[in-house]
């Protein structure tokens, strides 16, 4: 989460320097210098929502009763929109279109590095879930460079899935042997702790599509211009009164390899 107070937030990339050089004895330095990256410009949006309440029916004092359900339910509906959109994200992540600073979907086979060259964050065939696929998704995460070539080390930090894997999660990371063999192997993936932690996202639309957060710090974001926000007035010519619940965001990412994910098959 990130606090904005401006129309649109623009996050310009800068990538870091190249390996440290040996220096003779004598010698000069070697110098580098960073380059611009890839841009990032999330428009923040307004959401709204508000219902009216009859003259008459506070006079005949029956909103008093119901207020606090509606304003419950007014709050809801604004914290649901809140989290369909953040979903969008993960919805959209294959969804040509919906494209990041490097001008790519969020989980693509083709990111483009600022000096050169592509990285994945997403298998180049697309597979269900699965010990074999969550183990080639560890090893894909933990071989990324950054954009001057230099190994970071990333791990996987979280699974997030739809309701429909919640059990094949369950079987795949926590049994002590691997599943779906007779054979007395070892359950590598939980021996690890290669998947700290299983998050069930209610929102997700494909039921087969997975993802894995890692530890990159600069990947999703949410910014907010301005946060939820609860008023009422009078209508002068209905005495009717009104009651409202605003909010201005916007969500988004600002690197990629902070999710590996996969559509299934």
């Amino acid at each position: 989460m990130v606090s904005s107070d401006k129309a649109y937030e623009e996050y310009v990339q800068a990538t870091g320097f190249g390996l440290g050089q040996y220096k003779p004895q004598g010698r000069s330095i070697a110098y580098d210098s960073q380059q611009q990256g890839f841009t990032t410009r999330p428009t923040n949006a307004a959401w709204a929502l508000g219902y009216i309440v009859t003259e008459e029916e506070i006079e005949d004092n029956l909103y008093e009763k119901i207020a606090k359900g509606r304003t419950r339910a007014l709050a809801f509906s604004m914290l649901q929109a809140k989290e369909i959109n953040a979903a969008l994200i993960y919805n959209r992540a294959f969804t040509s279109g919906y494209v990041g600073g490097d001008g790519v979907v969020l989980c693509s086979t083709a990111h483009p590095n600022v000096s050169g060259g592509t990285y994945a964050n997403t298998p180049t065939v697309a597979s269900d879930l699965s010990e074999a696929a969550l183990e080639q998704a560890a090893i894909d995460i933990m071989a990324w460079t950054n954009d001057r070539g230099l190994k970071i080390a990333v791990r996987p930090r979280k699974l997030i899935i739809p309701k429909e894997l919640v059990f094949e999660a369950d079987r795949i990371l926590k049994t002590e042997g691997r599943t779906g063999t007779d054979l007395n192997d070892l359950n590598a993936l939980k021996a690890r702790g290669m998947i700290p932690e299983v998050v069930v996202n209610h929102y997700l639309t494909d039921t087969d599509a997975w993802f894995i957060l890692t530890d990159v710090r600069d990947g999703l974001k949410y910014f907010e211009r301005r946060g939820d926000a609860f008023e009422m007035d009078n209508d002068f010519d209905t005495e009717n009164a009104k009651f409202k619940a605003t909010a201005r965001y916007s969500l988004g990412w600002t690197d990629p390899r902070c999710m590996y994910g996969s559509m299934g098959v």
